[in-house]
């Protein structure tokens, strides 16, 4: 039996899932952690670790699943209502207790307190995970195309009050640059250069957005010059991630940080 003081990543090669631990160069007390769909008790369409409370999804069987995740992280995690926005929760002492008991409206969080586990549910929007290099703040962001237009990657980095060069980022499996087909209106919601640099021109007022690119341009324009991960396709690697853009009706995956108790 594998010891809970293990290293993450031990602990779930023996548990048999393939969720994500980041590899990104950061502090020891900085922990992460982004699921897969595999390793819980969902069927159908939210099959099988489906992590969303709001999506049709039977409360026993997403209640199990988030058993099962929260048996790898040091407290329950402190979940978020998402509305796309850019609004951040700031969690610490004074404000935790209210957090759990009713789920902030935000899309992204920070904290210093150690052992809180700040969450977003993803199905191709983009998770933005950010820590400063000597592991005394986290961040967390939930960026789909709204909120990334209305600046949940640098309200993340003002909020953690720390030099921007001091933070490295870590994004996440999201919707790939090669699924993501939007409008018109969603490249002109980021006011044109550089941001039109991450939307390829496909027909009739169609485009393919890059979100990883957008991020990264935001976090660097932020200051924040360490960035890693990226790659990912949530649309078209069906095996591992839900997608909502492709599927419509389906779960929920999660991306989790938190500073080591």
């Amino acid at each position: 039996m594998i010891p809970s003081d293990a290293p993450l990543t031990s602990r779930l090669t023996a548990a048999g899932v393939d969720w994500i631990v980041p590899d990104w160069p950061i502090a020891s007390p900085v922990q992460a952690l982004a699921t897969t769909r595999s390793g819980g008790v969902s069927s159908g369409a939210h099959a099988t670790l489906n992590l969303g409370d709001a999506c049709g999804d039977h409360p026993s069987a997403v209640a199990e699943n988030r058993r099962r995740v929260e048996s790898f992280l040091p407290s329950p995690p402190v979940w978020l209502r998402q509305v796309h926005g850019s609004k951040i929760a700031q969690l610490d002492s004074s404000t935790l207790h209210a957090a759990r008991t009713s789920a902030p409206v935000a899309d992204a969080a920070v904290t210093r307190e150690r052992g809180v586990v700040l969450a977003v549910t993803i199905a191709d929007c983009l998770p933005v995970l950010c820590g400063d290099r000597s592991g005394r703040v986290i961040g967390i962001a939930h960026a789909g195309w709204r909120g990334l237009a209305a600046g949940v990657i640098e309200n993340v980095v003002a909020a953690m009050d720390v030099a921007s060069d001091e933070i490295t980022a870590w994004l996440g499996p999201a919707i790939g640059p090669r699924a993501f087909e939007v409008g018109d209106d969603v490249r002109q919601a980021f006011g044109g250069e550089p941001m039109s640099a991450f939307f390829e021109p496909k027909h009739a007022a169609k485009w393919n957005a890059d979100l990883y690119g957008i991020a990264r341009a935001k976090l660097q324009r932020a200051g924040v010059r360490s960035v890693h991960g990226g790659g990912y396709c949530t649309f078209h690697d069906a095996a591992r991630f839900f997608s909502y853009r492709r599927d419509r009706a389906t779960g929920r995956m999660a991306a989790f940080l938190w500073l080591a108790p």
